[in-house]
């Protein structure tokens, strides 16, 4: 693990947030397959109800077979989420009717079923918690967005995972007790920089993707315990690539 260095103040009394908005996403969950229906010949008889009831049978059998995917298994469905990462003092927001997607500064998705866990002022005021979602049947499965202001640009990677364990005491420990660990930069569509973590601790995996805009530190959580992890990998990953900031830069 790197060395800390100097530290940056994360997630200090500075720090800011108020609460976004979240706005359904259209299901992913793909159609069911149309039946196979057999090419029937002309009927000599004439009659319609010999053809029918075996057409209406096949169809029928064939919607019964057809199991949908689990949630595990596509993703889901998902919504998304529009926080707007303002200072502590305006926590919940400025009032009138400004919308909360013209106004936000990062997304992400939300599987669907998840609750909101509402973040307390004096949380957001001191240790930049400006949003989290978690899953009620497993509350340690959960994702949750940190920001700190007054950073212009990202730091060597190693430095600002030290940083933010600083904060986090259980992502110290995880760090600390991890099985396997990877760090790589990336960039999206607009050049903007993020950095992608991968934590695979004792008992829990962790992603986490930072990047900077507006000289604010965004860094996004997805924790998960390990059997959940094994359940819900690709959902998981798929919530963890969809942060992204957005607005004007």
């Amino acid at each position: 693990m790197a060395t800390a260095i100097s530290p940056l103040a994360f997630f200090s009394a500075g720090a800011a947030a108020t609460t976004g908005a979240i706005v359904p996403k259209p299901s992913q969950t793909p159609p069911l397959p149309k039946p196979l229906i057999p090419v029937l010949q002309s009927n000599p008889s004439g009659s319609l109800s010999s053809l029918t009831a075996p057409i209406s049978a096949i169809a029928v059998a064939a919607i019964l077979s057809t199991t949908p995917p689990s949630l595990a298994d596509t993703g889901g469905a998902f919504s998304v989420y529009y926080g707007t990462a303002a200072s502590a003092a305006n926590y919940g927001g400025f009032g009138g009717n400004a919308s909360k997607k013209d106004s936000a500064e990062y997304i992400y998705d939300v599987p669907e079923g998840w609750k909101e866990r509402l973040v307390s002022k004096v949380e957001k005021g001191t240790n930049g918690t400006d949003s989290e979602f978690y899953n009620p049947k497993k509350r340690k499965e959960k994702e949750y967005l940190t920001f700190l202001a007054g950073i212009r640009q990202l730091a060597p990677k190693d430095v600002i995972l030290n940083n933010l364990a600083l904060s986090d005491v259980n992502l110290q420990d995880q760090i600390a007790s991890a099985e396997g660990f990877s760090a790589e930069e990336k960039k999206d569509e607009n050049g903007q920089i993020y950095y992608v973590y991968e934590i695979d601790g004792a008992g829990t995996h962790s992603l986490i993707s930072v990047t900077c805009a507006k000289n604010k530190l965004y860094a996004h959580f997805v924790n998960a315990p390990t059997p959940e992890w094994d359940r819900d990998q690709d959902m998981l990953r798929h919530v963890h690539e969809s942060f992204k900031t957005v607005g004007s830069y």
